[in-house]
C-alpha cells in the first residue's frame, strides 16, 4: 500500500493498494519519514490487475488547500505583530520629547550635553528598530500576497470540496472568453482572447480530473 502521483499537474496523489476498501473506510498510512497518518477512503478510480486505486482525504482535514491557507494566515499573523513592535519602538523613539525640545542641538560642555547623547543615540537606536520591523511587515504581507496569488493560480484538487469552485471559475472564464470574442475592442492586447480561451481549456481539464477523483 502506497501513495503515487495520479497526475502531475495539478498534483495529485492517490492509494493504491491489493486490498478493496469502501467510500469512508479509514486506513492508516506510515510515510517514507514513519509519520503515521489517517485516510478516508473517498472513491475507487480505477482497478488495473488486481491493483486498485483510490481517491482518499485526510483525516486531520490537511490538503494543498488548507496548508496554503494556514501559511497566509500565519504570515498575515506574523506582519501584524511586526507592526505592533514597530510601532511600540516608534513611540519609545519619542523618549525625551517633553524634556528636550525636538531639534535643539547638544549643548557641548553643559552639564545635559552626556544625558542629551545618551538620550540620542537610544532613540536612533529604536528608530532603526522602527524601520527594522516595519519592513519585516512588508516582507510578511508580500509574502502573503504571493501565496495568495498561488493558491488561486494552483486551485489545488486534492479535496471534493474543489469541484464547486472550480465549476464557478469556469463559468466565469467562459463568461469573459464569450466577451472578448463578441467585443473585439475591449480587447486589452493582442491575446486577450487567447489567454481567455487557454484558461477556459485548463479549466475543463481541471474539472474532467477532479471529477473524476470526487465526482
Amino acid at each position: 500500500m502506497k501513495l503515487i502521483k495520479y497526475y502531475s499537474s495539478p498534483k495529485v496523489f492517490v492509494l493504491e493498494t491489493e486490498k478493496e476498501f469502501k467510500k469512508n473506510d479509514a486506513v492508516e498510512y506510515t510515510t517514507k519519514y514513519g509519520k503515521v497518518i489517517e485516510l478516508i477512503i473517498y472513491k475507487l478510480i480505477k482497478s488495473v490487475n488486481g491493483i486498485n486505486y483510490y481517491s482518499y482525504i485526510r483525516a486531520d482535514g490537511k490538503n494543498r488547500k488548507t496548508i496554503l491557507e494556514a501559511k497566509i494566515e500565519k504570515r498575515r499573523d506574523w506582519a501584524e505583530s511586526s507592526e505592533k513592535k514597530s510601532d511600540e519602538y516608534y513611540e519609545a523613539s519619542k523618549e525625551g520629547d517633553d524634556v528636550i525640545p525636538f531639534g535643539q542641538p547638544i549643548l557641548v560642555g553643559h552639564h545635559s550635553e552626556g544625558m542629551h547623547r545618551a538620550l540620542l543615540a537610544r532613540n536612533h537606536k529604536r528608530m532603526d528598530k522602527c524601520v527594522e520591523y516595519s519592513r519585516k511587515a512588508e516582507d510578511h504581507i508580500l509574502k502573503a500576497k504571493n501565496l495568495e496569488y498561488k493558491l488561486k493560480r494552483e486551485l489545488p484538487i486534492d479535496n471534493p470540496d474543489c469541484l464547486d469552485e472550480i465549476k464557478e471559475q469556469l463559468n466565469d472564464a467562459k463568461e469573459v472568453h464569450k466577451f472578448y470574442k463578441e467585443n473585439k475592442e475591449a480587447r486589452e492586447h493582442a491575446f486577450s482572447l487567447t489567454y481567455a480561451n487557454k484558461k477556459v481549456k485548463d479549466l475543463t481539464k481541471r474539472l474532467q480530473i477532479a471529477e473524476n477523483l470526487w465526482g
